[in-house]
């Protein structure tokens, strides 16, 4: 008789439950709804198939996203699960033959797109078969004031109200506060569900806000040195999406582009060169990505700011998916903000919602938007910043992120933020009104600019009192003082002035710290696999290999963790290879003996079979 345990091992290939996974599987079994809270890559997929697999009907798992529907089809396929997807990229002739074989019985798991739950065919259709389980993935999507509300999400509650008997019901979300939970739980009617947030943490992403001077070189410098990587870059409009993706190609990058004004034809097949390695770049928008299972992404870059920190988190999360490390690397200018505001100001799809509820959401979006900002500016714990906006303990320094890794040390700068403080503080008194902060650096600086002299800001005291210190340090300084408190930007005008607490630093003798960088480079600091890399790389072209022949996404065949565990372990038996981290049943069957072959082969050859 089959159980959870032989499940995830014949099917999926794992030895163990992660975190949360037992209970929130158990609960489904029991006949009790469930909601999960997970961060990506923390498997959550599998708290919904399992169930699938064990419970006797089918089971629905709605989702917004088109690509992981087929991502995850296509991964249930090759580990021997019956399961197809319903959406927007099937023909007509597709769908109704996707309907006949749900009449007749055939698959255990279907993806359905929420547009597609009350049209007469799909209910037609699924109100032959007895649905045991209903999935609702991605499910902040339902909550006006979440950061990706799709109103056709609220046709879920209409489809529950006709399914009889009511099926179990699931939720699962990687960001949501606890205000956009509660939301979620009270439209779905979620009936006395287990609750369980595993945690937002991902350790294995390292998190860093660079500011170079110049975006463009910096990105180019950046990808160059992961050349043999895959990675995607989000830019904040198609147009930026079109520069960056044109000057990767001119310097022999091989790179591809992704907005939502480009043919759908053309979109289809810049993912799939992506998706199948033929592309090691993907730059995008926003438009991109959302349910993209492509588990080798091995950096994420944002070229601009994005307008939350909840949008900020889940497009980054998209690096390092299989649990391999990775780098989600943030390029911040100021003027990202004034863009961000300006997308914010201007909404696609407003039309949606009522006008006093566009303003809500627009008072909501500009909160958001500060939180951000904040992200990009403080010098504290990158990892930290994020886990406590989403209400998680942590660690003071997590070791693993730009501000607090180990190229990076605290020292005093009281005497500098003096200045700083001082600056603005006569700024506002002789103008009557607050500048900018790229103002507030200028003055430090002793600039000559223009309109600082038109003002007479030469004369100020503080005029140059910190030009040995550079712009980028002084910005630096400046941005720090606003994070931990004795500055503050107006979120409109975006005027800088003191708070309360500055008082401590100019009156009370409060001593006032920020780390730097040692000057040893972050990667020298990154820690390396201990998988023998020519093993690994040998693996990597063989599963390539097999790819190419399949027609098949290389990380289908198998994940980088996976390929990185059989470096780790060298199998050279079938035995061996079940051990191997995801490699179930149906795989060792179809790949078992190739790769246990080459892998003898490859410890023959260098001394050690």
């Amino acid at each position: 008789m089959e159980t959870k345990e032989s499940i995830l091992q014949r099917v999926f290939g794992y030895s163990a439950f992660r975190g949360g996974q037992e209970a929130l599987i158990d609960a489904q079994l029991s006949g009790r709804d469930a909601f999960g809270i997970m961060p990506t890559g923390g498997g959550k997929s599998l708290c919904y198939q399992i169930p699938a697999l064990l419970l006797e009907g089918v089971t629905l798992v709605i989702s917004p996203l088109i690509s992981l529907m087929r991502d995850q089809v296509m991964a249930l396929k090759n580990a021997g699960v019956a399961a197809a997807y319903i959406n927007s990229s099937l023909t007509p002739n597709q769908i109704r033959l996707v309907y006949r074989n749900i009449r007749s019985g055939m698959y255990k798991i279907i993806y359905v797109a929420p547009e597609r739950l009350l049209t007469d065919g799909f209910l037609e259709a699924i109100q032959t078969r007895k649905v045991s389980l209903v999935t609702v993935d991605e499910a902040h999507c339902i909550s006006q004031w979440g950061q990706d509300f799709r109103p056709s999400y609220l046709k879920i509650v209409d489809f529950l109200n006709i399914v009889q008997p009511r099926p179990v019901v699931s939720a699962f979300t990687a960001t949501a506060t606890e205000l956009v939970r509660q939301d979620i739980a009270e439209i779905l009617k979620l009936r006395d569900p287990l609750r369980i947030v595993t945690g937002f943490d991902r350790p294995n992403l390292r998190f860093e806000v660079q500011k170079p001077a110049q975006k463009l070189p910096a990105l180019l410098e950046l990808v160059r040195q992961r050349r043999d990587k895959a990675g995607i870059v989000y830019c904040a409009t198609r147009k930026a999406v079109e520069e960056v993706c044109r000057n990767l190609q001119l310097n022999d990058i091989a790179a591809t582009r992704y907005h939502a004004g480009l043919p759908d034809e053309e979109r289809r097949e810049n993912q799939e060169d992506f998706l199948y390695d033929r592309k090691t770049v993907m730059v995008a928008t926003n438009a991109f990505g959302m349910g993209i299972d492509k588990s080798n992404v091995s950096y994420v870059i944002h070229y601009n700011m994005p307008q939350s920190l909840e949008s900020y988190y889940q497009e980054a999360g998209r690096a390092g998916r299989d649990g391999s490390k990775a780098e989600c690397i943030l390029l911040f200018a100021p003027g990202d903000v004034q863009t961000a505001k300006y997308l914010i100001q201007h909404p696609a799809g407003a039309g949606e919602l009522t006008e006093e509820e566009q303003l809500q959401k627009q008072r909501q979006d500009l909160e958001r938007l500060d939180v951000m900002v904040g992200y990009c500016k403080t010098q504290e714990c990158l990892r930290g910043y994020i886990l406590d906006y989403f209400g998680q303990a942590h660690e003071k320094i997590c070791g693993n992120c730009g501000n607090c890794g180990a190229d990076m040390e605290e020292r005093d700068i009281t005497d500098d933020a003096r200045q700083i403080l001082i600056c603005v503080q006569r700024m506002n008194a002789r103008l009557g009104y607050s500048l900018g902060m790229t103002s507030v650096v200028l003055v430090l600086l002793g600039s000559r600019d223009k309109r600082l002299l038109t003002l007479g800001l030469d004369k100020l005291s503080a005029y140059g009192q910190l030009r040995k210190s550079g712009k980028d340090t002084v910005r630096a300084m400046a941005e720090s003082l606003e994070s931990q408190g004795y500055l503050e930007t107006d979120p409109v005008h975006g005027g800088v002035s003191l708070t309360e607490r500055a008082r401590e630093v100019l009156f009370e003798g409060k001593t006032v710290s920020m780390r730097f960088p040692k000057g040893r480079t972050a990667a020298a600091a990154r820690q390396e696999t201990t998988a023998d890399q020519d093993l690994l790389t040998m693996l990597k072209a063989l599963r390539w290999k097999i790819a190419k022949q399949e027609g098949t996404p290389a990380y289908i065949i198998f994940t980088n963790a996976s390929l990185e565990d059989m470096a780790r372990k060298t199998p050279t038996t079938l035995e061996d290879f079940r051990k191997v981290s995801g490699v179930g049943n149906a795989k060792v069957q179809r790949y078992g003996e190739t790769f246990v072959d080459a892998i003898a082969e490859y410890l023959l050859e260098h001394g050690r079979g």
